[in-house]
C-alpha cells in the first residue's frame, strides 16, 4: 500500500444534519471534507455495552496504549516480511493483505468482525481479547523468524566454509589422507595457511620458530589468491608452542582432523541445512503474511473501539452518531482537519477559547491542558471539537 496514504476516522453526532439522520449526517461530513482534501466512506461501528463513566475513561486510556502496541507489532512484522523478501517492494505489497484484501479495500469495506470480537461482550472483555491476540501474534512471528534466522546463519556459515579462502574454508576436500600423520605417539601434522606476501620466507623460517620441528617436513598442499596451505610435522610435545609461533609470524594454523568420508558428509550437511532453511523460509513467509494481516485487523478494531468510547465520552447518551473514514494524504490531512474544524468547531460549545472570527484559539495553553486531561484530544495532543483519529498503514 502506498506510503502516501493517510486515513482519518471521524465521528460526529447526527445532529450536524437538520434531519438528525445518519445518511444526511454522512453527506454533511463529505461536504465538510470536500473531494479536494479526501474521499469519505462510511465506517460502521456497532453499539457496544457501556459501563460506568469511570470505566469508559479508563478504557480510553487502555485503548490508546493498545493502539500503539498494535501499530508497533504491525510495523515489526512488516519489517520481518521485508527482510525475508529481500526488500522487494512489489512482492511485499502482494503479501500485505487483510482478510485476503488489499489494505485500502479492507478499510473501505470495513465491517466489525462479530465472529472474532463479539459485539455483545463488555468493552473490557473485547479489550482483553485484543490485547492477548496482539501479544500472541508478536510472539509467534518473532519465534518463527528467530528460528529461521538461526538456520539461515548456520547455512551461511557452512557455505562460507566451502567458498572461503584457505585460512577459513573447509579443508576436507583439499587435504589428502596420506599427508596427515595419524595414531602416532610422538609426531603430529599441522596445516598452516601462509599469506601470499609471506610465502617466500616460509620455507626458510618454519623449522626454527620452535623446537623439534621435523626438518624439511613442509609440504605445499594448495594455494589460492590469498594463501598457500602447507603441512608441517612437529613433535607433539612442542605442538602448542609451534602453533603460537605461527600466529606471531602471521601464519594461520588450521584445526583439522581427517575423517573418512568427511567430504561427502559435509556436503550432505549443507544440503540438509539448505532444505531446512527453505522450509522455514516458507513457514516464516506464511506466518508473517498472516500475522501482518491479523495485526492490522486488530489495530483497526482497536481504532473502532477508540472512536466509540470517545464518542460516548464526547457526545453523551443517547448515542446517535455517524462515523466516516477520510482517505487523504499526509500533505492534505491538515487541510482536511482545518476544513472539519471550520465546519464543526461549534460542537465544543464554550469549552474552547475563540478568536475574533469565532474560530477555536488553538494557542490557549491552559485550555489545551484541560482538554488533554479530559481525554478530548486528537493524535499528537491537538484538541478538536469532534472525535478524530489519524493513522497510516505502511
Amino acid at each position: 500500500m502506498s506510503k502516501a496514504t493517510k486515513y482519518l476516522l471521524v465521528s460526529l453526532p447526527t445532529s450536524i444534519s437538520p434531519s438528525n439522520e445518519h445518511d444526511e449526517a454522512l453527506t454533511a461530513l463529505r461536504s465538510a471534507v470536500t473531494t479536494d482534501f479526501g474521499t469519505v466512506t462510511p465506517f460502521p461501528i456497532p453499539e457496544f455495552k457501556i459501563g460506568t463513566l469511570d470505566a469508559l475513561v479508563q478504557q480510553a486510556d487502555e485503548l490508546a496504549k493498545l493502539e500503539t502496541n498494535c501499530e508497533g507489532v504491525a510495523a515489526k512484522v512488516g519489517d520481518s516480511l521485508k527482510t525475508i523478501l529481500q526488500g522487494d517492494e512489489n512482492k511485499l505489497s502482494q503479501q500485505k493483505t487483510v482478510n485476503d484484501k488489499p489494505v485500502d479495500q479492507y478499510l473501505r469495506t470495513f465491517s466489525w468482525n462479530k465472529v472474532k470480537y463479539r459485539a455483545d461482550k463488555p468493552l473490557s472483555e473485547l479489550i482483553d481479547t485484543l490485547q492477548k491476540e496482539i501479544i500472541s501474534i508478536d510472539n509467534d512471528v518473532k519465534s518463527k523468524y528467530t528460528q529461521y534466522n538461526q538456520v539461515k546463519t548456520n547455512l551461511t556459515t557452512l557455505q562460507r566454509k566451502q567458498t572461503g579462502n584457505l585460512s577459513n574454508k573447509s579443508l576436507t576436500s583439499v587435504v589428502p589422507k596420506n599427508l596427515i600423520i595419524q595414531d602416532s605417539e610422538y609426531l603430529e601434522t599441522h596445516l598452516i595457511a601462509v599469506p601470499k606476501n609471506l610465502v617466500r620466507d616460509f620455507p626458510k623460517t618454519y623449522e626454527t620458530i620452535s623446537p623439534w620441528v621435523v626438518p624439511r617436513s613442509a609440504q605445499r598442499i594448495d594455494a589460492d589468491d590469498e594463501f598457500t596451505l602447507y603441512a608441517v610435522t612437529t613433535f607433539k610435545k612442542y605442538s602448542q608452542e609451534f602453533i603460537h609461533k605461527c600466529r606471531e609470524q602471521k601464519w594461520t594454523p588450521r584445526d583439522f582432523q581427517f575423517k573418512e568420508g568427511g567430504k561427502e558428509e559435509e556436503q550432505k550437511e549443507v544440503e540438509k541445512v539448505a532444505k531446512e532453511e527453505k522450509r522455514l523460509w516458507g513457514e516464516a513467509l506464511r506466518l508473517g503474511r498472516t500475522g501482518w494481516g491479523e495485526a492490522v485487523m486488530a489495530w483497526v478494531h482497536v481504532l473502532a473501539l477508540r472512536v466509540f468510547v470517545e464518542t460516548v465520552l464526547r457526545y453523551g447518551l443517547p448515542l446517535s452518531f455517524v462515523c466516516g473514514m477520510v482517505k487523504t494524504t499526509p500533505k492534505l490531512a491538515k487541510k482536511a482537519r482545518n476544513s472539519l474544524d471550520a465546519s464543526y468547531s461549534y460542537l465544543a460549545g464554550n469549552a474552547f477559547g475563540r478568536d475574533k472570527k469565532g474560530r477555536i484559539a488553538k494557542d490557549d495553553a491552559s485550555t489545551s491542558a484541560d482538554m488533554q486531561a479530559a481525554g478530548h484530544t486528537g493524535d499528537g495532543g491537538d484538541y478538536s471539537a469532534y472525535v478524530c483519529y489519524e493513522f497510516q498503514v505502511n
